[in-house]
């Protein structure tokens, strides 16, 4: 039986369906878009605000600190001065709302203030306590903090010490990664696959296995008390970066190789010339790993150079002042802050290599 055509009117009522239907289709996916977006900032806010709570007491006075109900950010009692003395102003509820008025004689009943605005006109009397009310903060920031602790923490050696070993172990980092991944991406070795899954089963060893032979061997060839036990190492690789880099490496088409081999390009300038070129993204993003990994460390610097403070890098030199200086928490923190800055704009300028790097080496040929 053929169907009858729908008419002009049920066109358009199907239309209007149609139409109606794609809406409310949009207006969920919206609503679930910003549900996530929601959630998201909710955690992300989550998350840094211990930091910004730092940030805010690293500009902070001890006074400041100490304060009774100061506010997040660095701040001081606003205060006026009349007839030679400092009277501090409150936030007083007035019939005509609330106002900043200076406390000029305390009662317990009713107490007098002064209008900052008009110190010569005559006292208005409150009725109240006045120690229920809040009292008017100023924005008062100092930099003090940052300057002590730039001279207590003798901040210019220590940051000379961390950047010398991050970079030095960076470098070896890449060298040693970037040799053993290439080489079981694209050698056709005999146990290639046992070995490599070896090597990554050392990523399941503890550490503290590993710490007193380590140690030992460190002392008895007199590397104890230099850099030595801290950065040679990186130039042998370890199976966390080896694998990030193999995963990448995978994921070049061979037949680019064999064009290069065609040229008459070796092993070595294929990977000059081919691999490394494309896998920049993976190398920045190893490259930022090893560099904050050896930002933050902390152990190794301190077991191995525990007898030179004169080495020791901002990890321990920063625990070592928070120990001296843990009554005094703007110092502390202002110190912490110091830490962080190079790190954070290193990641800021790298960010799309990092997130590009991690994201492609999940991908596997």
């Amino acid at each position: 039986m053929q169907a009858k055509p729908l008419n002009e009117t049920q066109r358009a009522a199907a239309s209007d369906v149609s139409t109606s239907a794609r809406a409310k289709r949009s207006l969920r996916e919206n609503g679930k878009s910003l549900t996530i977006t929601f959630v998201a900032i909710a955690l992300l806010a989550a998350f840094l605000s211990p930091l910004l709570r730092i940030t805010m007491n690293s500009f902070k006075t001890a006074n400041q600190v100490a304060e009774y109900g100061t506010p997040l950010y660095p701040a001081k009692p606003r205060v006026v001065e009349y007839q030679g003395k400092e009277y501090d102003i409150y936030k007083v509820p007035l019939a005509e709302g609330v106002r900043e008025l200076a406390l000029y004689k305390k009662g317990r009943a009713t107490s007098e203030f002064l209008d900052p605005a008009n110190l010569d006109a005559p006292p208005i009397v409150w009725e109240g306590a006045w120690r229920s009310l809040d009292r008017a903060w100023e924005f008062a920031p100092t930099l003090s903090n940052y300057q002590q602790v730039w001279d207590l923490l003798d901040y210019p050696r220590l940051m000379f010490n961390t950047i010398a070993i991050a970079i030095i172990g960076t470098i070896g980092t890449l060298f040693s990664n970037t040799l053993v991944a290439y080489g079981f991406a694209r050698f056709r070795i005999p146990g290639k696959q046992f070995l490599f899954t070896i090597l990554i089963a050392t990523i399941f060893l503890p550490a503290a296995v590993t710490l007193i032979p380590t140690y030992t061997i460190f002392v008895k060839i007199g590397w104890i008390g230099t850099w030595l036990p801290l950065l040679v190492p990186t130039f042998f690789a370890n199976a966390y970066d080896v694998f990030l880099l193999r995963q990448f490496f995978l994921t070049i088409p061979r037949e680019m190789d064999e064009a290069a081999m065609i040229d008459g390009a070796g092993p070595l300038r294929i990977l000059r010339s081919v691999i490394l070129p494309q896998a920049w993204p993976v190398v920045i993003a190893v490259g930022i790993f090893h560099f904050v990994y050896t930002w933050n460390d902390y152990f190794g610097p301190l077991i191995y150079l525990s007898t030179r403070p004169d080495l020791q890098p901002i990890a321990v030199g920063l625990a070592r002042f928070n120990s001296i200086y843990g009554n005094k928490p703007e110092l502390v923190q202002a110190g912490t802050i110091m830490t962080l800055i190079l790190p954070v704009i290193i990641f800021i300028f790298t960010q799309k290599y990092f997130m590009q790097g991690v994201v492609i080496t999940g991908v596997e040929k």
